[in-house]
């Protein structure tokens, strides 16, 4: 695997550790997120990493595929140019439901 590859599949997985170090001290409750101003704006910095690293992988190699690859990159693009399109509902949909599933995938990828 290409190196510059490496060092974006390992910044989506350091991104989605801070996000999850986020709620590491308390369990991870919508109504804890929508009232800390600083935690939404550092998961967007986190989403707009993994949105980023995400968009520079087929750019270096098209046949390297990963599942979501073309909503999370959307995903980065509404947060960075249509920040007043982006829902908390969304942000946390993607926290709990998505993320979890992108860390295993990407995982899977780093130790091939």
């Amino acid at each position: 695997m290409d190196n510059e590859i490496k060092t974006w599949l390992f910044d989506i997985i350091q991104a989605i550790e801070e996000i999850e170090g986020y709620f590491a001290e308390k369990p991870m409750q919508f109504k804890d997120y929508l009232s800390d101003t600083k935690t939404k704006r550092a998961v967007e910095r986190d989403l707009e990493t993994i949105g980023e690293a995400v968009n520079g992988i087929p750019k270096k190699d098209k046949s390297f595929l990963l599942e979501n690859a073309q909503k999370i990159i959307g995903t980065r693009n509404r947060i960075i140019h249509g920040y007043n399109t982006i829902s908390d509902d969304l942000i946390w949909s993607i926290v709990v439901n998505h993320l979890p599933k992108l860390k295993i995938e990407i995982k899977i990828l780093m130790e091939n």
